[in-house]
């Protein structure tokens, strides 16, 4: 089942998210991603795995800095739990990412 946090204020977003993440964790989920905005940039993160995983990728793709940040773990039910699958999704212009649950068709 998938869980999706989210945070604007004038604290740091990715420890409050990443806590939401795992609060979420009991309901089960193949990959995990977070997005954050700093004021002047996007800076994406997913990964297949747990929460835990995505710390440690993060870390090594990402500064961890800014006020406004979503977080999304996913439970594969349409297309295979992988990197390129998991949430966030990022537009072709990279001006919008974007979290959802369920299925968009045209």
């Amino acid at each position: 089942m998938c869980g999706i946090v989210g945070y604007i204020g004038y604290r740091e977003a990715y420890p409050i998210v990443i806590k939401g993440l795992k609060r979420l964790e009991y309901r089960g989920y193949d990959s995990a991603g977070v997005m954050l905005y700093d004021g002047d940039n996007i800076k994406l993160s997913k990964t297949k795995g747990k929460v835990v995983d995505l710390e440690a990728k993060a870390a090594n793709e990402i500064s961890t800095n800014g006020t406004i940040g979503i977080g999304h773990t996913r439970w594969a039910t349409h297309g295979v739990p992988n990197d390129v699958n998991s949430h966030p999704h990022v537009s072709n212009s990279g001006d919008l990412v974007i979290i959802h649950n369920g299925i968009i068709e045209n």
